[in-house]
């Protein structure tokens, strides 16, 4: 029996998710520049016809991905503004990204490949975008911060800086997941957030 539309459809999002998934490991183990789309063909187990169908050039592939980590991004701003308590959206996405750094290495590469994005030269829209988004959510969190430090639930310091630091503590967690592999060790929710947060608030 041909193929229905819905069948079509779904073996193109298969097909999609695969690419994605073998694009985001190798920009960021090999970057941008040193990956060729044989090499996100071969990462995703299918021909380059098929991946030339799906994307004309690997900087369409990135743009793509870049666009997906800016609506990401503008999630977690948004969610950032709302009027929850700012511990409680402070505690609930630094688990989500542990969690996520404690079942595979998905988000680490997904992270290097935002960080890569910024070092590019003559960046694309998608690119700007993201690093506009990048910077938005550094504010928004530092808002927050402050938010939480008059509420009694953070500790007091410099909102900004505190802000850079619990994102260059991801960052660097993040870079060891890619390193260490197998010995890499997801530190707990306490450990991460302990400069931040209030010893009476955290326990």
């Amino acid at each position: 029996m041909p193929r229905t539309e819905e069948q079509y459809e779904a073996m193109r999002i298969a097909t999609s998710n695969k690419i994605h998934t073998a694009a985001i490991k190798l920009f960021a183990k090999k970057g941008f520049a040193a990956t060729s789309v044989k090499d996100i063909a071969e990462g995703a187990g299918i021909s380059i016809g098929l991946m030339y169908r799906h994307y004309k050039k690997k900087e369409d592939l990135f743009n793509e991905l870049v666009t997906y980590a800016a609506e990401g991004l503008d999630r977690v701003v948004k969610k950032f503004k709302s009027d929850d308590s700012p511990v409680e959206l402070i505690q609930q996405f630094t688990l989500e990204i542990l969690n996520d750094l404690d079942k595979d290495d998905e988000y680490s590469h997904f992270h290097m490949l935002m960080n890569q994005s910024a070092t590019i030269e003559d960046p694309s829209p998608q690119i700007k975008h993201l690093n506009k988004q990048s910077e938005a959510m550094l504010h928004q969190t530092a808002r927050l911060i402050e938010k939480g430090q008059k509420l009694g639930q953070f500790k007091k310091g410099n909102a900004m800086e505190m802000a850079f630091f619990y994102f260059a503590s991801i960052q660097g967690l993040t870079m060891m997941k890619i390193t260490l592999k197998e010995g890499f060790i997801t530190p707990n929710l306490e450990i991460v957030t302990s400069f931040l947060i209030e010893d009476c608030i955290s326990r």
